[in-house]
């Protein structure tokens, strides 16, 4: 008798949030105006989200309020994943 192979387990998603803004001041994290927030987007995993971060980043280098962010999403959707 053959044993089925079984598809590989599916990893859980790490989805990871890119965004950026104009900062009232370089040594804060309080937007100028929220409303223009630009959102770059959602990842699968943090290298791609790192990618996006880095391409927008280097894109406004001149304008030195100009920040961007990865945000963790599987962290706030489930705050027991780094637990296990």
């Amino acid at each position: 008798m053959t044993k089925k192979a079984t598809p590989a387990k599916q990893d859980k998603q790490l989805l990871h949030l890119v965004f950026g803004g104009e900062l009232e001041a370089l040594d804060g994290v309080t937007f100028r105006d929220p409303a223009k927030l630009d959102i770059v987007g959602v990842y699968p995993d943090n290298d791609s989200a790192v990618a996006a971060w880095k391409a927008k980043a280097q894109a406004t280098v001149d304008n030195a309020h100009m920040r961007y962010f990865v945000v963790h999403l599987y962290k706030l959707l489930d705050p027991e994943h780094d637990k296990l």
